[in-house]
């Protein structure tokens, strides 16, 4: 009776504050819901860590890397949309992230964030093609142009049934290890 009653407070708590005018309600717990968040632009280059080794990619340092396209079917916009960006294992493995894991390097995720400070998390495996097919790109330009709105720089995955874990202005990517 008392959780029922917590998350009553709660959820009523939210829709005061939407009322009274704030950017976004926090629903689930506190997590933000990211269709209802506003673009926020990353102020700096995007950071990439991994324990104590840190790399900035300024957007102009990430254009001059090798560049993959991919094609994948958008469930928000409804159409196929073309990704130009640099694979995010290349940058993982600039702080360490190993290439071909195994053993203890399972237990490895990532956690990517947006200015806005929505956040999304992929096991490291799954960013790993080693191990797992997806594509995944901080990417830099749509159907040839820049992102607009989504960016300078937007995470996307193919394999993705809908795009709730891709991230638009992308501004930090952490590579986590689970206890």
């Amino acid at each position: 009776m008392r959780g029922k009653f917590l998350a009553l407070a709660v959820a009523i708590l939210g829709f005061a504050a939407v009322g009274a005018g704030a950017q976004q309600a926090e629903p689930m717990g506190g997590m933000a819901m990211h269709h209802e968040m506003k673009p926020v632009k990353p102020t700096g280059p995007l950071t990439v860590s991994f324990g104590d080794k840190k790399a900035e990619w300024p957007v102009e340092k990430l254009a001059a890397l090798p560049h993959t396209s991919i094609t994948v079917f958008n469930e928000h916009s409804k159409k196929n949309e073309t990704y130009s960006g640099v694979l995010l294992m290349d940058l993982l493995a600039q702080v360490g992230m190993p290439a071909k894991p195994h053993g203890i390097d399972l237990k490895l995720y990532v956690v990517v964030a947006g200015a806005d400070g929505y956040k999304a998390v992929y096991a490291g495996a799954e960013v790993t093609p080693d191990l797992h097919e997806a594509t995944i790109l901080v990417a830099d330009a749509q159907d040839g142009k820049p992102l607009g709105e989504d960016g300078p720089l937007k995470l996307v995955a193919t394999g993705e049934k809908r795009p709730a874990r891709w991230v638009r202005n992308l501004a930090s990517i952490e590579v986590r290890a689970a206890d």
